[in-house]
């Protein structure tokens, strides 16, 4: 499969069109960013391991019913997926409380949520990635009420399966973000990535985190940590 050409490129991954015009290609990078890009670094092998990461967990929820772009690994950094229209929200599943939820309602960080907590973003780098409402989203006419509804249902299926999966693994799913492209045909499935940059990563023993924010916070071990989740995925448990 060959680049033909480079349609987009974000802060983790670069997109291209192929021979193929229904199949792109991803490319996962070694850089590392996070507060909206103002804070940057980047590690080698880091793309690689969210290339391995994300192709395996898309493909085990995939093996559960959940429709995804996912079509199969290429190499150490890339991935080929179906073309889509990405639906411009990011879907944020929260089961711990920590991060902006704390900063933005007084929570406590590590409360443990009775039910899991959806929220939307608008995907917009420039704005921030304001949180947006069911209205806003209609109104302005991201989505519309049954896409609205088709990818809570969808965001809320995958947690159950992750959680469970990450479970099983020794980790704790915190949280994390989800992305939705349409088909040709205007159906929904799950695109973009799930790997330690788009979740939050907590060992169960421990409760040390194992995610993105190693970097954020500079704690450090960020390649070890992205390197022990993959351990624990692909070997089918804990330490």
């Amino acid at each position: 499969m060959k680049k033909i050409e480079m349609l987009y490129e974000g802060k983790a991954k670069r997109l291209y069109r192929t021979e193929d015009p229904a199949i792109l290609l991803v490319e996962y990078k070694d850089s590392l960013t996070a507060f909206n890009a103002q804070k940057r670094s980047s590690i080698r092998g880091k793309g690689n391991l969210n290339n391995i990461i994300s192709a395996y967990l898309l493909a085990y929820v995939g093996s559960k019913g959940i429709p995804t772009h996912f079509i199969e690994i290429i190499d150490e950094t890339h991935q080929a997926v179906r073309g889509v229209r990405i639906v411009p929200l990011e879907v944020v599943v929260r089961n711990i409380a920590t991060g902006s939820l704390c900063k933005r309602l007084g929570i406590e960080e590590g409360l443990v949520l009775k039910e899991p907590l959806l929220e939307f973003y608008l995907k917009n780098d420039d704005l921030g990635d304001p949180i947006v409402t069911k209205d806003h989203i209609i109104a302005f006419g991201w989505a519309d009420a049954k896409e609205i509804d088709e990818i809570k249902a969808i965001s809320l299926k995958v947690n159950a399966i992750l959680k469970d999966r990450f479970r099983e693994a020794g980790i704790v799913l915190v949280d994390f973000k989800l992305e939705f492209g349409r088909l040709p045909d205007g159906g929904i499935i799950l695109a973009d990535e799930i790997s330690p940059d788009t979740c939050r990563l907590w060992d169960i023993s421990s409760g040390e985190k194992m995610d993105k924010d190693r970097f954020r916070k500079d704690l450090g071990n960020v390649l070890e940590s992205y390197r022990e989740v993959w351990k624990r995925l692909s070997e089918g448990g804990s330490k």
